[in-house]
C-alpha cells in the first residue's frame, strides 16, 4: 500500500507564551500543498525493515517518525505483523515545510489502513499528537488554523484554488534553538483571522515572527523574500521557522532566478 505525504507551508506564526513544560504557544493558519515523498508499507512475514531512497535523512534511522509511528500502534495493537517500509524523500529537511511530521502522520494513517484497525481521526490526531506538534495536522490534511503547541486545529474558510505556488529553500539549515533564540513571546498585534480574510492586509500584517531574528543571521533567506515580491507575489513569507520561503501569484510567475544551490518547487494550490 502506497500513500504521498504532502508538505505544509504557514500564513502567519505567532509564538504567543512560552509554557511551563517548555513548548512554546503558537497561532498559525497551516496549509497542505502539492510537494510530495512517497511511502509504501507492505505486510513482511519475517521482520520490520526501513529503507529510504532520495533526498538523504541525517541522524539516526532509529528516530524516523514513521518507525515511531508503527512502534505506538504495535504498543496498543501487539498483534500487528512486521512490515517492510519504504521512503522515497523529496520534501527538503528541516526546511519549515513539515515533511517529517507528515511522513509520520500519513504512515499511522496508511497502517489504519492496511492492518484495517479501524481507527477514526481522533484517535489517529492523538497518536500523530505523541509523534510532535505538527503532525496532527496531517491526518485530516485541510486548511487549518492551529494553535497551543500545534495540535489544536480548527478548520478555516479559506480559498486559495488556483493561486501559483513557488517555494524555495536554500539549503540552510534553522535549528529549533536558533529559531527561538531570537522571538520574544507576545500577543500578537492583529487578530489572525481577520486578517486572513482580506488578503490586501496579507503582506504587512501577515507575519511570521520567527523572521525577526532569522533574517538578520542568514540575509539570503530575508533576499529570498525580497525577489518573491519582486517576482509579483501578492504575499511572500518564510514557513515556519524556516528556511523555506514561498510566495503565492495571482498568475504564474515567470522565472525566479536565484544564484546558489537552491531548491526551487513550482506548482498550484488545488
Amino acid at each position: 500500500m502506497i500513500c504521498f505525504p504532502n508538505a505544509k507551508i504557514n500564513l502567519g506564526l505567532h509564538i504567543t507564551s512560552k509554557r511551563k513544560d517548555g513548548y512554546h504557544e503558537i497561532e498559525t493558519c497551516m496549509v497542505p500543498i502539492p510537494l510530495y515523498d512517497a511511502l509504501e508499507i507492505i505486510i513482511d512475514p519475517k521482520k520490520t525493515t526501513f529503507e529510504c531512497t532520495g533526498m538523504e535523512i541525517p541522524g539516526n534511522p532509529t528516530d524516523n517518525l514513521i518507525l515511531k509511528a508503527f512502534a505506538l500502534l504495535k504498543q496498543d495493537f501487539p498483534g500487528l505483523p512486521a512490515a517492510q517500509i519504504h521512503l522515497h524523500k523529496a520534501i527538503p529537511m528541516g526546511a519549515g515545510l513539515g515533511g517529517g511530521s507528515a511522513d509520520g502522520a500519513f504512515a499511522l494513517t496508511l497502517m489504519n489502513n492496511l492492518f484495517d484497525l479501524l481507527l477514526d481521526d481522533f484517535f489517529l490526531e492523538e497518536y500523530a499528537e505523541q509523534l510532535g506538534s505538527d503532525c496532527p495536522f496531517f491526518i485530516e490534511n485541510t486548511l487549518k488554523i492551529a494553535t497551543g503547541r500545534g495540535e489544536i486545529l480548527e478548520s478555516i474558510d479559506l480559498d486559495l484554488k488556483g493561486t501559483h505556488l513557488v517555494v524555495i529553500n536554500p539549503g540552510i539549515h534553522i535549528g529549533t534553538k536558533e529559531a527561538y533564540a531570537g522571538v520574544t513571546p507576545s500577543a500578537p498585534k492583529f487578530k489572525l483571522k481577520e486578517v486572513l480574510a482580506d488578503r490586501s492586509r496579507w503582506k504587512d500584517e501577515l507575519i511570521n515572527d520567527f523572521e525577526a531574528s532569522i533574517f538578520p543571521n542568514h540575509p539570503e533567506i530575508a533576499d529570498i523574500k525580497s525577489q518573491l515580491y519582486e517576482a509579483g507575489a501578492y504575499y511572500a513569507a518564510m514557513s515556519g521557522s524556516g528556511s523555506s520561503v514561498f510566495g503565492l501569484f495571482e498568475e504564474k510567475p515567470d522565472s525566479i532566478k536565484l544564484r546558489g544551490n537552491y531548491f526551487y518547487f513550482e506548482s498550484m494550490i488545488n
